[in-house]
This record gives C-alpha cells, structure tokens and sequence, in this order.
C-alpha cells in the first residue's frame, strides 16, 4: 500500500464519509490538533513510570477516537465515541495522583523533568486541541463528550506533570509579578 496518494496536493481531504473539504475547514483543525495532541502524548513514553505510562498508552487511544470521531461528520454511523466512561476514567486518575500531592496554593510554572516538562507541553496542545474542538462545535454537530474529554485531559495531564515532577523530587515553582 502506498502512502502517498496525490489527492490532497490541491489542499483537499476526505472525510470519514468520503466528502471532500479544505484542509483548513474547522473539522480539520479539530481532529488534526487532537493529533497533534495524541503525538505529545507518545512522546512522554516511556516517561519512566509505568503506572503513568499505563494511563498514556490509554489516552493515546482515546485521542484516536476522537480523531475519528472528528473525521466523521455523520453521527449516526458506526464509528467509535468517545463517552461519559473514558471521561469518569480520567476523573478517577486524577483523584488517585492527587492524593500523592500537596494542594495547590498558587500557579506553578510548567517544567520540570524532561518527562514533567514535556507533559506540561502536552497539557498546552491539548488546551489547543479543546479550542478547536468547541470552534468546530460552534459550526457543525460534534460529539459533546469528546469536547468534554479533551477539557479534562488537560487537567490530566497537568496532575500528572506534578506528580512525575514530584517523584523525580522537584519542587514547584510559583510565578512571580
């Protein structure tokens, strides 16, 4: 199978359905920044912890889905969702990490650890992908709980940053004004 097609030299795409849109269209954008996103989150791995390593693997593909999801504008069809349980899921890891830190007094400034770091950063493309996403909300149906996710995911992914950069023995810091 060859990878490359020529189809989108003209800056055009398929849909999941087989329309053809621009590549700037917002459904896109959408499910092209949850790519984006979904590659940050592979970079982190291994982030040399399996429990967290465990929970990205998990994301990366619920990140998938909501590519899909995103790439198909027929919501009738069989195509995989995102729903309330993978959200409740990210609510119930976030409950568990939390209880390993202490409360938040201020903002903390995003770094740490590479693996730290690069969580915060990952936090940031998804903050972006969420923007995308409620855009294209705006304009056409979507999947509301796939917004919903991609609103918890960045609170995920910044409780795990903590908690990476607490277990690699960091101290946070607070930004001064």
């Amino acid at each position: 199978m060859r990878i490359y097609t020529g189809q989108g030299d003209e800056g055009m795409t398929d849909l999941r359905n087989m329309d053809r849109v621009p590549k700037t269209s917002p459904r896109i954008e959408a499910y092209g920044t949850v790519d984006e996103a979904n590659t940050a989150v592979g970079m982190i791995r291994p982030s040399g912890y399996d429990d967290v390593d465990e929970r990205l693997g998990e994301i990366q593909n619920h990140l998938h889905i909501i590519q899909a999801d995103f790439a198909d504008p027929d919501d009738e069809s069989d195509a995989p969702r995102i729903d309330q349980t993978e959200i409740d899921l990210l609510e119930e890891w976030m409950d568990e990490f939390d209880e390993e830190l202490d409360p938040l007094s201020s903002f903390i400034l995003p770094g740490g650890s590479d693996p730290g770091a690069n969580l915060h950063h990952a936090r940031a493309v998804v903050r972006r992908a969420e923007r995308r996403a409620v855009a294209l909300a705006g304009e056409e149906e979507v999947n509301e709980r796939a917004v919903a996710y991609l609103n918890r995911l960045s609170d995920a992914l910044f409780v795990f940053a903590r908690v990476v950069n607490k277990r690699e023995g960091l101290r946070e810091e607070s930004p001064t004004y």
